[in-house]
């Protein structure tokens, strides 16, 4: 019997069917960037769109969905119960653009695959290894005490990168729509750029990352509704608010070649923020060994490796220097495999089973 993985992100799905060995059968992806994204997807499209590549349904025994936000609860993977799946819909608001396709994915999933049981991987399960110096906000005790504290994102990710160099000072920077970048030492998480929500950190392809606050409290005094804030800093911000065209690096590239100054602003902005946090995490970790770049932009984008290796030179990152760039292909539907494998089926004609 096969494992099917669902990596629902902001704007694809990703999927990957594996068999018994770990190898993978066949992989797909569902492309929304041009239709509004996974969030403007209702489960009647979601169901349109995954029933075909759902053909060879009967041989899926198990169903492992990437979920973003798992709060303080979930710091681990978990069977995906009735009580489970309530409790992660109270967390859809905090991670909009992924846990709502991801729920959402999982309902429709429930229908097409009614014999197979389903799980859950948290992006922010790999960042509870994070010191209280970093996952702490400077709020007054009672506001902290309602759980506001930094959380951090792309765990999976992270977390794959992290077992390929155990021993490693690493700083993982995962960059694609969503970005992060975290600072690992001895496999563990000490500092991430992303917070509460994964809003923080980085500039990414449709969100702001990190702003200052009375920004936000300016525009609220100018007559912004919490909804048109909450739209804005998701889905029109980042690489689209920098460059009023396009979120897709690759596009701005050749538009900035062509002399497009907002598109050269948007990958200035880019470079400049992501160069911040690589400097903040070889201080903390008191130098690096390995700088590894991932997802879209991470993987592909050349002229930005080329950048990083012209800018870090004299910390350390050259063809004779003692750290490395390493590009790394994203793994995190085969780390959603792992954490799944490593739970207890439920009883069939359970919850979940």
């Amino acid at each position: 019997m096969a494992t099917l993985v669902v990596n629902a992100g902001s704007s694809s799905h990703k999927l990957v069917l594996f068999d018994d060995d770990g190898r993978r059968r066949w992989s797909g992806a569902i492309d929304w960037s041009d239709r509004g994204g996974a969030l403007a997807q209702g489960q009647e499209q979601l169901a349109q769109a995954l029933a075909p590549l759902l053909a060879d349904a009967t041989a899926i025994a198990a169903v492992g969905h990437r979920i973003v936000h798992g709060g303080d609860r979930f710091r681990s993977a978990v069977v995906l119960d009735d009580a489970v799946t309530g409790a992660l819909e109270a967390l859809r608001r905090l991670a909009p653009l992924h846990n709502g396709p991801a729920l959402d994915t999982l309902a429709v999933l429930r229908q097409l695959l009614p014999t197979a049981w389903h799980a859950a991987a948290f992006d922010t399960a790999f960042h509870r290894s994070l010191p209280p110096e970093a996952a702490t906000y400077a709020l007054p005790a009672a506001w902290r005490d309602r759980g506001l504290h930094r959380f951090g994102f792309h765990g999976l990710s992270h977390g794959a990168i992290a077992r390929r160099w155990p021993d490693a000072r690493l700083i993982s920077a995962h960059l694609g729509g969503g970005c992060s970048l975290a600072v690992i030492e001895g496999g563990r998480c000490r500092d991430t750029t992303m917070g509460f929500t994964p809003l923080d950190g980085l500039v990414m392809g449709t969100r702001s990352g990190s702003l200052d606050p009375g920004l936000l409290l300016e525009l609220l005094e100018q007559g912004v509704s919490l909804a048109e804030l909450r739209e804005g800093l998701h889905r029109h911000s980042g690489l689209l608010g920098l460059s009023e065209h396009s979120s897709d690096m690759r596009l701005l590239r050749q538009r900035a070649q062509a002399g497009d100054g907002p598109a050269r602003l948007a990958i200035d902005v880019f470079q400049h923020q992501l160069l911040k946090a690589i400097g903040a995490g070889i201080a903390l970790l008191g130098g690096f060994d390995v700088l590894a770049l991932t997802g879209g932009i991470g993987e592909h984008d050349g002229e930005l490796h080329d950048w990083l290796r012209q800018r870090l030179q004299g910390l350390g990152l050259a063809p004779a220097g003692p750290a490395r760039l390493e590009v790394v292909p994203a793994d995190e539907e085969g780390e959603i495999l792992r954490q799944l494998r490593a739970l207890a089926p439920p009883p069939p004609g359970r919850p979940g089973g």
